[in-house]
Formats: structure tokens, sequence, C-alpha cells
């Protein structure tokens, strides 16, 4: 068989094309990202446990349990219950974005990632975005088994849709948090330790479950700033038709500190990994 020989410039001119594909923007590979993280939920169904058994089993397990001790019945402890529950799952929902960024690492899928041609932090964005979406199935399930319990928001759908969003804001603040701690820790079971660890404190002293007034001075001083008790303030008096404008401003002022501190942080641990 005769060999076939091509120049250097016939070569050349065999493999370029007029019209080169651009590089993907920002924004398209950061929702590629997301579609990836999402389609893991397809071929891992148990991911979803804690976007829907949880919630179920928090908001069943407090409201028969303890709802008729703290506030006389459960039908009045549901009013007080559903907001700070939503709040709590969907804070809980937030160290899996850790655990899963720690995962990935761990598994060698960040090194073919970064060998790619892309937007560097489009894999954290777009995990963040995917997150985004569990947070409000998560909150959709909350207050869907509220209303079968027997939970009456006092609002209309807006002010509804808008405690959902202050929630997804303050939780995306959050899973950077959570992304600095799966960057630093070896394995996925200390991320998750580590961040449960974090995360329990706040949520538990704070006013998800019960009112602070019964506390002592110094808890209830503690509770009053904890950015979850703002959280759950705000999320709280706008399901009841009324509008906390120094809650939701302090929300907002604590989200925006998380990412600011944190988000430089994980960048940076991102690109030295």
């Amino acid at each position: 068989m005769e060999s076939v020989h091509f120049s250097s410039d016939k070569l050349q001119k065999t493999l370029q094309t007029e019209n080169r594909p651009g590089s993907p923007g920002k924004l398209a590979v950061s929702l590629t990202f997301a579609r990836r993280a999402l389609l893991k939920i397809r071929y891992q169904p148990e991911q979803l446990l804690d976007v829907t058994f949880f919630p179920v089993l928090m908001t069943l397990m407090f409201t028969y349990l303890f709802g008729g001790a703290l506030a006389g019945s459960t039908s009045q402890y549901l009013q007080f219950l559903i907001p700070g529950i939503l709040v709590q799952t969907v804070i809980f929902t937030t160290v899996f974005t850790g655990v899963s960024l720690n995962t990935d690492i761990a598994k060698g899928v960040n090194d073919r990632i970064r060998s790619m041609p892309v937007w560097s932090p489009a894999p954290l964005v777009g995990g963040l975005l995917a997150d985004a979406v569990r947070y409000a199935m998560a909150s959709v399930v909350v207050l869907i088994i509220g209303l079968v319990l027997g939970f009456r928001p006092t609002t209309d759908i807006i002010a509804i849709a808008a405690a959902i969003v202050l929630v997804l804001v303050f939780a995306f603040s959050l899973s950077w948090v959570f992304t600095t701690i799966g960057l630093v820790m070896r394995t996925s079971a200390a991320t998750m330790g580590i961040s449960m660890t974090l995360l329990l404190p706040f949520t538990f002293v704070s006013n998800i479950l019960v009112n602070p007034v019964t506390m002592p001075s110094w808890l209830c001083a503690l509770v009053t700033i904890n950015p979850v008790s703002l959280l759950t303030t705000a999320v709280r008096e706008l399901m009841h038709n009324q509008f906390d404008w120094a809650a939701i401003s302090w929300v907002f002022v604590a989200s925006a500190c998380f990412i600011a501190v944190f988000a430089p942080i994980t960048m940076r641990l991102y690109r030295r990994k």
C-alpha cells in the first residue's frame, strides 16, 4: 500500500476551518454543570431524601410530640412551626453542597473538569444553582405537608413566594461556608461531621421551634442576634401578613457577609486543589 505524505502546509489547511466555534459563556457553562448535578438525582434518587422524607419527619415529630406542650394544641403550634421548619429544612440541605464537592474531588472528577477549557468557577457555581433547585423543592414539600396538617397562612401567594425567595437567598450564601469546609476536609464523612457540628447550634439556638421569651436572658440575647432567628422571624411574619423590614434587611446583610467572606476563600482553595 502506498503511503500518503502531507506537507505541513497541507495538513494545517486541512485541519483549519473557516468558522471555528467560540468559547462557551460563563453562564452557559455554569448552567451545564447545574444540569450535570441535577442529572445525578436521576441515577441516585436517594439524594432527594433530605428534601422529601426529612421535612415530613421533622414536621410530624415536633407537631405531635411537642406541639401540645409548647402551644397548648397541635393546630396552634403548626402556625408557629411551619415557617421555622421550612428554614431548618433548607438550611440543613445546604450541607450537601460541601459533601458533593468533596466527593467529586476525592473521585478525581474535579481534576477532569479542571482540564477542560471552561470558566474555572463554573463547577462551583453550577453546583450551587442545582442546589437552589433542591432548596426550592424542600420548601414546597414543607408547605404541602403543613397545609395537609392544618397550617393556614394569612397572606397571599406573593408574600409566601417572597418568604421562600428570602430563604433561598440565605441558603445560597450559607452554601459558600460548606464549600469551604468541603475543600478543606479530606473525606466526605469529615465534611458532613464538621458541617453538622457547626450548623446544629445555629439552628436549635434560635426561634425555629420555640419562642425565645421563655429562655434565660443571656440565651435570649444570643437567639435574637442569630442570623437563623432573623430569617425565621422574617419568614414567619411574611406568612402571617406582616413585614418585619428590620429582620429582612439583616438577612440580606448576613447573606452578603457570608458571600463576601467565604466565596473568595472557596475560590482560592479551589484553584489550589
